[in-house]
């Protein structure tokens, strides 16, 4: 089976409406954020929506057939992001965003030291930056247990 431009601009389309149809009911029941929670969605299916458009009227390759593997590795991220989103809140999100950073690392061919380092890295530095400089409200999880 081939799969061509038109029709992932077409699925990207599709999959960006239902983001935004989603996405435009979600209202906080306070005002904690600047910006508020429909944003990020809203600007994601904006994103998807312009590259499903630019591939549906610009589409002309065939794809590729993935190399071996490559569809097992998929199925392993699709799982990882399921079990992300299951643990976010009670682990907190330093903690499961190195640990998804962690595994993804490896399993796209990464050593565990650069993989472990790099992860913790870019766990603490966004926790900085949506804390911090954004004034994003992340769970703590685990880690406010210790305080």
């Amino acid at each position: 089976m081939t799969l061509n431009d038109r029709i992932l601009g077409l699925l990207a389309l599709l999959f960006a409406a239902l983001l935004a149809w989603k996405g435009w009911g979600l209202e906080a029941p306070f005002a904690y954020e600047p910006v508020g929670p429909r944003a990020f969605p809203l600007l994601l299916a904006a994103v998807i929506g312009s590259c499903g458009l630019w591939l549906l009227l610009r589409g002309r390759e065939q794809a590729e057939a993935n190399p071996p593997g490559a569809n097992t590795r998929i199925a392993v991220m699709v799982g990882l992001v399921i079990v992300y989103a299951l643990v976010f809140e009670r682990l907190g999100f330093v903690i499961a965003t190195t640990l998804m950073t962690v595994f993804v690392g490896r399993l796209f061919g990464g050593r565990w030291r650069a993989c472990v380092l790099g992860g913790i890295a870019m766990s603490v530095v966004f926790y900085l930056l949506f804390d911090k400089v954004f004034d994003v409200v992340l769970p703590t999880g685990l880690l406010s247990l210790g305080a």
